[in-house]
C-alpha cells in the first residue's frame, strides 16, 4: 500500500484533482497495489480563515506519506508569494524535493505552434535544480520605501547541489536512451557507443562565479557517462533552438531560475498548461516527492467546470512512476494518447467545449477499452 497525500488547493485545483483520484482509482489494479488517500486542507481559503499557511503538525503528517497529489495554490485574495513560498516552496525544501523534473512531448493529435514539428521532434525532458539559486531567499533590503532603497537577491549554488542533479540528468538521459536511443545522435555518436544526449543550460559569459560551478561540475560528471553525450547553451540560445530546433534536445539539466522560465516555454510547445505535468522529486524518497499540473489555480475559469485536466492525469502517472507502479503509469499515457488522438473531447484552451467532467470521462473509457 502506498500512502498518498491529496492538496486540492484553490481555484481549479480541486477540479482536476477529482479527476486525477478517478483515474487513479482505476488504474491501482494493474499494478497489484492500493493507496491510502489522505486529505490536507491548505491554500488560500485556509489561510484567509485561519492565518494558517503550513502548519508543522501537517508537515508532520505529510512526511508519512510516500507521494504528494497537488492541485494548485494560488488565490486571489491572497498577496503573491505568501502561499507560494509558504506551501510550495516550504515542501520542495523541507522534503529536500531536489529535482523539478518537467517532461515536454507532445502528442499525436494536439497542435504546437512551432510550423512543421511534430511528436518526433518534441520529446525532451527538463531537470531543473530544485533547492537553491535565487530561491533560497538570501538577500533582503536597505531602506525599503525610500528613493535610496536597495533589494538584493543572492544565488546559492553548492557543489553537492549542483552535482546531484546533474547526475540525476545523465541518468536519466541513460535510462531513456535504453527504451529508445536519442533520434539526434550522429553516426560517429553511435559508433562510440552513446545513446542519450545531455545539454546544460546556463549563462557563463556573465554568471562567472556560480555558472562556472555548474560548468566545471557538469564536466567532470559527464566523465561517468560515456554513453551520453553533452552539449552546452546559454540559456538565451536554449529558448531560441527550443522554438527553431526542438529535436535537438534530449535531456536538459539547469538551474532553478532559467528552469522556471524554459520548462513554460516547453509547455507551450507541447501544447499548452493544460497539458503540462511536473515532478518535485527526492530521489532518494528520503522524504515524500511532489506531483502537481503546473497551470496553477486559474482563478478566472475557476468553478466553471473547464479546466484541462490532462496535466493532473499526466502529474498522476509520472506519482506512479515515482511508487513502482509503472504499468498504471504506462496505462493512463496511453489513454490520455487515444483521446487527444481522438480529437475530442477537448477543454477550450484546445479549442473544444468539453467540461473538465468529461475529458476526465474519456480518458477513463480509453483506460477501460484499451484494458
Amino acid at each position: 500500500m502506498a500512502t498518498i497525500g491529496v492538496i486540492a488547493g484553490d481555484g481549479v485545483g480541486p477540479e482536476v484533482v477529482e479527476q486525477g483520484l478517478a483515474v487513479l482509482a482505476d488504474v491501482s489494479r494493474l499494478d497489484g497495489k492500493t493507496f491510502d488517500l489522505v486529505s490536507f486542507n491548505l491554500g488560500g481559503e485556509r489561510y484567509l480563515k485561519t492565518g494558517e499557511i503550513l502548519p508543522e503538525s501537517v508537515i508532520a503528517d505529510l512526511r508519512k506519506c510516500d507521494a504528494i497529489f497537488l492541485g494548485a495554490v494560488g488565490h486571489p485574495g491572497v498577496a503573491p508569494g505568501i502561499l507560494e513560498k509558504g506551501i510550495l516552496l516550504k515542501l520542495r525544501f523541507d522534503f529536500h524535493q531536489y529535482v523539478n523534473l518537467r517532461p515536454v512531448k507532445l502528442f499525436p493529435g494536439v497542435e504546437t505552434p512551432i510550423r512543421g514539428k511534430g511528436p518526433e521532434e518534441i520529446d525532451m525532458v527538463v531537470v531543473r535544480e530544485n533547492n537553491e539559486d535565487l530561491y533560497v531567499g538570501a538577500g533582503g533590503f536597505t531602506y525599503k520605501g525610500t528613493p535610496e532603497e536597495v533589494a538584493i537577491q543572492t544565488s546559492i549554488n553548492t557543489r553537492a547541489g549542483v552535482e546531484r542533479v546533474i547526475r540525476y540528468a545523465f541518468e536519466l538521459a541513460r535510462q531513456r536512451g535504453k527504451v529508445k536511443p536519442f533520434r539526434g545522435l550522429s553516426d560517429a555518436d553511435k559508433a562510440k557507443g552513446q545513446i542519450g544526449l545531455v545539454t546544460m543550460v546556463a549563462k557563463t559569459n556573465v554568471l562567472t562565479f556560480a555558472h562556472d560551478l555548474w560548468m566545471r561540475t557538469f564536466t567532470e560528471v559527464s566523465a561517468d557517462y560515456p554513453d551520453i553525450k553533452t552539449d552546452y547553451n546559454h540559456v538565451d540560445a536554449c529558448c531560441m533552438r527550443m522554438v527553431v530546433s526542438p529535436e535537438k534536445y534530449d535531456v536538459i539539466v539547469t538551474t532553478n531560475m532559467f528552469g522556471d522560465i524554459i520548462t513554460d516555454l516547453g509547455a507551450v510547445l507541447q501544447g499548452g498548461m493544460g497539458l503540462a505535468a511536473s515532478g518535485n522529486l527526492n530521489p532518494l524518497k528520503t522524504a515524500p516527492s511532489m506531483f502537481e499540473p503546473v497551470h496553477g489555480s486559474a482563478p478566472d475559469i475557476a468553478g466553471k467546470g473547464i479546466a484541462n485536466p490532462i496535466a493532473a492525469l499526466l502529474s498522476v502517472a509520472m506519482l506512479l512512476d515515482h511508487v513502482d507502479a509503472p504499468k498504471g503509469a504506462s496505462a493512463i499515457r496511453k489513454a490520455i494518447g487515444t483521446v487527444l488522438a481522438a480529437g475530442k473531447p477537448r477543454t477550450p484552451d484546445l479549442g473544444g467545449t468539453a467540461k473538465t467532467a468529461e475529458v476526465g470521462a474519456a480518458v477513463r473509457a480509453a483506460l477501460e477499452k484499451n484494458a
